[in-house]
């Protein structure tokens, strides 16, 4: 039988004693706290510094968790791409500009009258021949007497370029339009140029009205300044008179009008 808590208790005291202690010993142990080990007590500066390290880290927390939040990246990339694409479309109106200025200056406008499939107006290229001009009006008709045109002649802008038909008589023209027949229509040097444009009616040729200019056709019986350029500006328009009977298609030339011009014109 196991012995009670009471006979392990007094074999306890008894074993004690025979050690030589007895509960009536004193000693400096008078109570528990005694027999626990004594802990240093914490310094004031270590507090200090604790406290100051979590208002810190406190501080530091309000302020990320408050602070307005940054846009996203998106958000911000847009306006970028809007001001790069605004750049690009600005330098590129300017190119364009430019572009335009270099292409209206790299061409040249030629009036090609006469003898040509398609009289009229027509842009080349700076530096093209009067034989280029010919060609963009459709090509000369069989009956151009082309050799009394200079064809390897570099075109001006805004020049007349006058194509006659073989035995026809050049009208006088424009400063500008001198040119078909070179130097010669102004000096008599191409077989006979100079005196059919200076001479005009006063050799009694008759005025080719789709090749003369405002100063021939001024010279002519019932035909003013206001009338010739109406002349000349149904040309540009309408291309080439197919015969003198058109003339009276022209504001301000009646039947009257056309009675006399009749003999002293052609096409």
């Amino acid at each position: 039988m196991a012995p009670s808590p009471d006979d392990r208790f007094a074999g306890l005291l008894d074993r004690s004693a025979a050690r030589g202690w007895s509960p009536a010993d004193d000693d400096d142990v008078d109570d528990l706290d005694d027999l626990l080990p004594r802990t240093r007590p914490v310094p004031r500066r270590t507090i200090i510094v604790v406290v100051s390290v979590l208002a810190v880290a406190a501080a530091l927390a309000f302020f990320l968790l408050t602070r307005p939040r940054a846009p996203a990246a998106e958000d911000t990339a847009a306006p970028l791409v809007s001001d790069a694409a605004g750049g690009q479309a600005g330098g590129s109106g300017e190119l364009s500009g430019a572009g335009n200025a270099g292409t209206a200056a790299a061409e040249a406008s030629v009036h090609v009258v006469g003898a040509v499939r398609r009289p009229g107006v027509v842009r080349l290229p700076t530096g093209s021949r009067v034989a280029d001009a010919i060609t963009a009006a459709g090509g000369a008709q069989p009956a151009a007497d082309e050799a009394r045109v200079n064809l390897a002649r570099r075109v001006v802008d805004g020049e007349q370029i006058v194509v006659p038909k073989k035995g026809e008589a050049l009208a006088q023209s424009a400063p500008a339009a001198t040119a078909p027949g070179g130097s010669g229509e102004g000096t008599g040097g191409n077989s006979g140029g100079g005196s059919g444009g200076s001479g005009g009616g006063s050799a009694g040729a008759p005025v080719n009205i789709n090749t003369a200019d405002e100063t021939g056709l001024d010279a002519l019986p019932g035909v003013g300044p206001a009338t010739a350029q109406a002349i000349i500006g149904y040309r540009e328009e309408h291309g080439a008179f197919a015969s003198v009977d058109a003339l009276t298609d022209v504001p301000g030339i009646g039947d009257a009008t056309l009675e006399k011009l009749r003999p002293l014109v052609t096409v």
